[in-house]
């Protein structure tokens, strides 16, 4: 086998410290801030959506560079990697600073068409928050895109470490700008925009080292290749639209949460925050697996693959089943720590309960499994089923149960769960055929 025990261990241990630190982040930035109102909170969370555009996608950008590299070094070709790795850092750096141009000039505009007419003080803190963390785009494509290339050669440590600096600092600037300063929101986006600056540098820097099976070596020699950009695109790209295309759905949802009333975009705002948080270890091991299964195929090993493809989703499984025990279970601590209303705290207690309980059945083969198809080349065929899914059942079921029922907040959970049951069942179904492995990454 490829990756024995201890390497698979050595891969998933940072991977999963990592992202639980990058969510421990997100609920304290999200409990902070709302101790300042539910205002602030409710502009925050509404650009939130909008941030998280953009990460999915500089992600997904990343995921194609980590498995065409994967399948590069399984090959033994590490000439080919550190070509792909450069083409993929420059197209992540020039897309993030052309979204962070248009976004900072048209920041009014795109939240009025987003959300609508939201309250006063809720724009007013919305539009703080977006200009000032849209500056944070460039530095985070820069992080996302080292860091994915850093795990393509089944380096997790590195990011793992620098991923808890930033956070620390994060964490350290929102106390101090918010509740020292009494900077509000401008503070929260402030200490955002310092700890991926601080994050994109220090990873820059490990990258920019000669004598890694991975790096940089003269980044001012650098010039597109539009061979190898075809090639990296022709994975990442399919895979960001996917995620692009997940995301503004949640930006519709948003949308439609948004006219419940202030109440229910706070209890919202932290009913996802918490669940994203408790989903982060199990996304983890998807990242892994996207590593694992592209060095086993750059090999020409698919059974072995299809082995690695199962035990991931288990490892997922049991992820997903000790996390939503421990959100389920400590909900009703962490809403003592905001300035939520009564009935808002209520509300996010029993989303949480009912959601953990299902995303334990079918969340593993929805979102683990179709990663090591990506591997393969197979990003067309997830780009479909999650764009497909998450529109009818995500976005249009939620919308009329929201609009049209008096189910109200409860409306886009029951959406958000059909989802994730339909790319259970397409993924399953995929991964039992052959089709998936037809595809291929490299020459």
């Amino acid at each position: 086998m490829l990756f024995d025990k201890k390497a698979i261990r050595a891969l998933l241990v940072p991977l999963v410290i990592e992202q639980v630190l990058t969510g421990l982040m997100g609920v304290a930035d999200t409990v902070m801030v709302s101790n300042i109102g539910e205002a602030a909170v409710s502009g925050v969370a509404l650009v939130d959506a909008i941030n998280l555009l953009v990460v999915q996608f500089m992600s997904a950008l990343a995921a194609g560079g980590t498995i065409v590299c994967a399948q590069y070094m399984g090959r033994r070709d590490e000439t080919d990697a550190n070509r792909a790795s450069a083409q993929v850092t420059l197209a992540g750096l020039v897309i993030s600073s052309a979204l962070c141009v248009a976004l900072v000039l048209l920041r009014r505009p795109v939240l009025r068409l987003i959300f609508g007419t939201v309250e006063k003080d809720v724009m007013d803190a919305a539009l703080t928050y977006l200009l000032i963390t849209a500056l944070s785009y460039p530095f985070l494509a820069l992080y996302t895109t080292s860091a994915a290339l850093f795990r393509a050669v089944g380096d997790a440590r590195r990011p793992m470490l620098v991923a808890a600096a930033a956070d620390a600092l994060n964490i350290v600037g929102n106390a101090v700008l918010m509740f020292v300063l009494r900077w509000g929101v401008t503070g929260a986006a402030i200490a955002t925009l310092v700890s991926r600056a601080f994050s994109a540098v220090l990873m820059l820097r490990w990258q920019l080292r000669p004598g890694l099976p991975i790096s940089l070596t003269d980044v001012r020699h650098i010039r597109p290749d539009w061979a190898m950009i075809r090639r990296v695109l022709r994975i990442g790209l399919p895979a960001a639209v996917e995620n692009g295309m997940f995301q503004l759905g949640r930006l519709v949802v948003q949308s439609t949460v948004s006219v419940l009333g202030t109440t229910a975009i706070a209890a919202q705002a932290l009913a996802l925050t918490l669940e994203t948080f408790g989903s982060m270890p199990a996304q983890a091991v998807g990242i892994g697996l996207m590593t694992v299964a592209g060095q086993t195929l750059g090999r020409g090993r698919e059974d072995e693959a299809r082995y690695y493809i199962r035990r991931f989703t288990w490892i997922s499984a049991l992820t997903v089943l000790g996390t939503s025990v421990l959100i389920a279970g400590g909900a009703p601590l962490v809403v003592r720590f905001t300035a939520l209303s009564a009935d808002g705290a209520a509300l996010v207690c029993r989303i949480l309960w009912v959601t953990c309980a299902i995303k334990v059945c079918i969340w593993p083969h929805a979102f683990t499994l179709p990663n090591g198809l990506r591997a393969a080349g197979d990003v067309s065929y997830a780009m479909w089923v999650t764009t497909v899914s998450m529109w009818v059942f995500r976005v249009a079921l939620s919308w009329i149960l929201c609009r049209h029922t008096a189910v109200g907040l409860w409306g886009v959970w029951i959406g958000w769960c059909t989802d994730w049951l339909v790319r259970h069942i397409c993924f399953r179904v995929r991964f039992h055929g052959d089709r998936w492995l037809r595809h291929a990454v490299i020459d």
